[in-house]
Order: structure tokens, then sequence, then C-alpha cells
């Protein structure tokens, strides 16, 4: 039995379902991710044995430390795994990394709440900026603080387990994203260094389960899902149009569409771009035969005035998706991806349904957590399913 925190739109809740583990609650802020947590989980997986006690609903880990501290400390002893990782925006350096970043403090929440519950396992994940301190000036001088990984470490010590971290390349792991993650993995049973090997000497069994091979390819990813199938309208907004499936040309979307049985793939929504859009990404697109990050600087595209952008290449693997649509340029078509390519390079499979509007702008963006943001902010959940093998092998070791 498990729980999982910050649980967004389910990344790691899938992979654990996948893996045969049970959830016991899963803890999401936004009202949209969890929608779509809920629909592919609760009501579509049936997967939570969520207690009578709590509101199956979207619910800030604080809200909850508050309305339901008696409930939560009778779990003490009785959960097996806690999964999750705070907000990753605050640390991120796809993003502005800013020490300040009110969601930078959640760690206290959840070090709190693994203080209360006492779970026997945890799993933590994070950006790789989680491991990089911040900078500030001090007398003058630019000064490095202490990094958020050392100072979790330090505290899931003091309350007893036994601890052990690395950094996580996911492309390792059939995951078609050149995406690096902070995993912190603590224990009270067992040596924490035997899931970090477990995961290594595992993999390649696992994969081959699977039927992929790494590394996955941006077209092995999602070459069945171009603009040029043809499209149908959108059956969540009309005024847009949505693709439909080509033939199937590679195992990982035979993995990604086993249990999709539809003709039109879900949340695979093309953006309406201006002819001059379309044009400028054309220019983009024949830049270099490098799938390279391209900005005004460079003065390569006239043009460009957004901060970078960059054009993916058929037989690349995808840099980390972010939760701007435009930060990315399909391989063939001058269009940027749909929530459903940037799912697919995820790893969710086709079945998994996104919930919410699609992407948000400027101030909003600190609040809101549309389908985009959603899919970016996941952890895949192909690596999650190995882990979840994993800790139930270390389980029944024990």
């Amino acid at each position: 039995m498990y729980i999982d925190l910050f649980a967004g739109s389910g990344g790691i809740s899938l992979g654990l379902y996948k893996s045969g583990w049970t959830g016991l609650f899963a803890v999401e802020k936004n009202e949209d991710a969890f929608s779509t947590l809920k629909e592919n989980l609760i009501v579509n997986r049936a997967h939570f044995q969520w207690p009578e006690w709590l509101p199956q609903t979207n619910i800030d880990i604080n809200d909850l430390l508050i309305n339901y501290e008696k409930e939560i400390m009778k779990l003490r002893g009785k959960v097996q795994l806690l999964v999750g990782g705070p907000p990753c925006q605050g640390f991120s350096m796809a993003g502005k990394r800013k020490g300040n970043d009110i969601r930078n403090q959640l760690y206290n929440s959840y070090i709190k709440f693994v203080e209360i519950v006492q779970p026997e396992m945890l799993f933590f994940e994070n950006v790789h900026g989680f491991t990089q301190g911040f900078t500030r000036m001090y007398r003058g001088k630019k000064v490095k603080g202490e990094a958020y990984s050392y100072k979790l470490i330090k505290q899931v010590k003091k309350l007893g387990y036994n601890v052990d971290s690395d950094i996580i390349l996911m492309s390792d792991y059939g995951v078609p994203q050149k995406r690096k993650r902070f995993i912190l993995f603590a224990t009270k049973k067992s040596d924490p260094e035997i899931f970090f090997e477990k995961l290594i000497k595992e993999k390649d069994a696992f994969l081959l389960e699977k039927n992929i091979s790494t590394p996955v390819t941006v077209r092995d990813a999602i070459g069945d899902l171009e603009q040029r199938y043809g499209q149908v309208h959108s059956c969540d907004s009309p005024q847009y149009m949505n693709g439909i499936y080509g033939e199937i040309t590679s195992n990982y979307q035979a993995l990604m569409r086993a249990n999709s049985n539809n003709l039109v793939p879900d949340s695979h929504r093309f953006v309406k771009h201006k002819l001059e859009t379309r044009e400028l990404f054309e220019r983009i697109m024949n830049v270099s035969d490098e799938s390279l990050r391209i900005t005004p600087q460079m003065n390569l595209v006239s043009g460009l005035k957004k901060r970078g952008v960059t054009p993916l290449k058929e037989d690349c693997i995808c840099s980390t998706i972010t939760s701007i649509p435009d930060d990315f340029i399909h391989y063939s078509e001058p269009r940027v991806l749909t929530v459903r390519e940037a799912a697919r390079i995820q790893s969710f499979p086709d079945d998994y349904i996104f919930l919410g509007k699609y992407t948000t702008g400027g101030r909003l963006r600190r609040r809101d957590v549309p389908r985009y943001t959603q899919v970016a902010n996941a952890v895949p959940p192909l690596f999650s399913e190995l882990v979840g093998l994993v800790l139930r092998e270390m389980i029944n070791n024990e």
C-alpha cells in the first residue's frame, strides 16, 4: 500500500498500478491535474482504496495536515511506501530558477508528513536542479547556498531512514527523452543502494518484456501521429482539429497504443498557427541537421523573438519536455507538439486521458495546471513501472 504526494496527473501512480501496487490515496492541490488522475486511476481503473474520511478531490498538503491530522496519525506504521516530490518549477534548469519561490518550501510539508506517517520506504523525485544550491548576495559577494537535496537527505536521515540518491537519465529506461531527474530512495529495513543496483540490473529484462530497445527516438515515439494522416474536429473543442492515427511503425508506438481502441487519439489537438508562424518554424527547422535550441542571440533566424525554441529531428532523443508548447517544433511539420505527442514522449499510454484546458499563459502559469503542464510535470509512467517492480521485489525479499 502506498500514498502519492504532489501526485499531479498521476504519472507515478500509473506506473505503480501497472507494477501491481495498490494505492491508498493521492494528494494533489490543482483541480485540473486531480481531475485527470481521478478519471484514469479512480474511475477507470479503481486503483486506490480511498479512505472514507478523505474526500476524493484536490487538496493542498498543508490543508491535509491541518484538517486531517488525527486520521493521518492513525496511518503510522501501516503504509509501505510514500512516493512523490514537491513542485519542481522553482528548481528547474529549464525555467527561471528562483530561490524564493514559495513552492520550494513544500519539501518541509513533505518531511512533516513522513515524520507523522513513518512509511517503510520513500521514493522522492525532482529535477536535477534540486541538487544545485541557489546563489545569493552576501556582503557584496555571490555565495552559493546549500542544495535542497542535501537538506532533504539530512532531515530524512534524522527520521531514522537509510538514504541513497542518484541522478537518473530517463532515456536509459526506454523513455524517448533526455530527462535528468534526482531520485532519492530511503528505507528503514535494508540498504537503499540495493534499489539503484536493481534498477540497473533489471532494466534490460524489463525493456525486453516491453519489446522496446534504447534509444527510443522522436519518430519512434510519435511517428504515427503526424498531421498528414488526417484530421477531424476535436471532440472537446470543435473549433480545433484533432489528428487521427497513422500506421504503427515502431514497437514503442505499439506499446503506447496497446489498450487504445479509438481512431482518434485523446488530446491530439493541433494548434492554429498563423501563416507567418508556420513560415518562421520552417526557417528554424532548416537551420541545422541537429536538434539544437535556437535563440534570438544566435542570429540564425529572422523573426525569432522568444527566448528559445528547439526544432526536433526524427532520429534524435527529445530533450526534457516542458509545459510551454512552443518550446519545440515537430520534426517534419511546421507546428508545435500536441498534448498527446508530449504525453507519448513522457511514456503515457494513449488510453490515459487528460482533462482541463490545454494551455495557459502569463502570470496564470504559476497557478494553472493545463494539459501541457500536467504532462510535463509528471514522472514518466514507464520508468515508474520499473520502480514499482523493483520495490515489490525488495519487499518480498525482506
